[in-house]
């Protein structure tokens, strides 16, 4: 079942699930929380799909209501970022955000989060699962494509950095033309994981350099690949700066970040008298005031 929307066709069968689920996630996360008293609910009003953003935000308005608190809805992507400092001594950092269909080299610049570089297609996250699932890995890919790289060598493969930006879609569809050709999966595990992992640690240390900042941060699932993180750490160690990651439980989507989020703007200010939900909602239409 789909609807049709501004924008093109969004399924809404994720959002019926939320539907299902909600009160029962709810109750288990107060629950698991052990806490007494609640003082604020945040949500993510943005980006992503609208049918689902909307069961969230009601699903939120309920519960700030039922508890007679504030609701405040955040964006999604800018809470990965600043969850960051959650757990690492960072100041004002190159963000690489890799979280599913996101792929974007990001610094705050100017009172607002700038988009210095990303993906002209497809995620790098989501290029790694789509290549997994044309060699038969299965999904998730990402811990099978990385163990399997160990034993593979180079085959050359199209390396697409344009200016700042990336584009996976071409690599993929070589590899795909080349496992055709028995290539084995091993080579073209570690082929895949070394070009698209050089690729944006070119561009991150161009963002690095343009920035003149001396710290990167790592965020989103593609973290937990030990040779990406190795890539950037030894780039981070030739620019005499500093490379950090997120704890790979709070790397991907969760809870925390949006908490985290929300009590940053709460407590610098901002008050919603209207909740609002912002599909397309991009970092770089904000203006960061906390």
């Amino acid at each position: 079942m789909y609807k049709k929307e501004t924008g093109g066709i969004i399924p809404v069968e994720a959002a019926q699930h939320h539907k299902i689920m909600k009160d029962k996630i709810i109750k288990e996360a107060i629950e698991k929380s052990k806490q007494k008293k609640f003082d604020l609910v945040a949500y993510s009003r943005g980006p992503g799909l609208s049918p689902t953003l909307s069961v969230t935000k009601e699903a939120a308005q309920d519960v700030a209501k039922n508890l007679n608190i504030p609701l405040i809805g955040v964006n999604h992507c800018i809470s990965h970022l600043t969850s960051s400092k959650l757990f690492n001594d960072i100041n004002d950092p190159v963000y690489l955000f890799t979280s599913g269909a996101n792929t974007q080299i990001i610094a705050l610049e100017g009172g607002k989060f700038r988009i210095f570089g990303e993906t002209l297609d497809i995620g790098v996250g989501n290029a790694l699962d789509k290549f997994g699932r044309i060699i038969n890995l299965g999904f998730p890919a990402g811990a099978k494509i990385e163990e399997l790289a160990k034993n593979g060598k180079y085959v050359e493969l199209p390396y697409s950095v344009k200016g700042m930006d990336v584009s996976f879609s071409g690599i993929v569809t070589k590899i795909q033309e080349l496992f055709k050709k028995n290539i084995s999966k091993e080579d073209l595990c570690y082929s895949m994981q070394e070009n698209v992992f050089a690729m944006l640690t070119e561009v991150t240390e161009r963002a690095l350099a343009h920035c003149d900042k001396n710290e990167v941060v790592l965020i989103g699932g593609v973290a937990a690949n030990k040779r990406f993180c190795e890539m950037l750490n030894i780039m981070c160690k030739e620019r005499y700066a500093k490379f950090y990651t997120v704890p790979l439980q709070y790397a991907g989507d969760n809870g925390v970040m949006i908490a985290y989020q929300g009590l940053l703007e709460y407590l610098a200010g901002r008050r919603e008298e209207k909740q609002e939900i912002k599909p397309y909602e991009r970092v770089n239409d904000i203006k960061v005031f906390w």
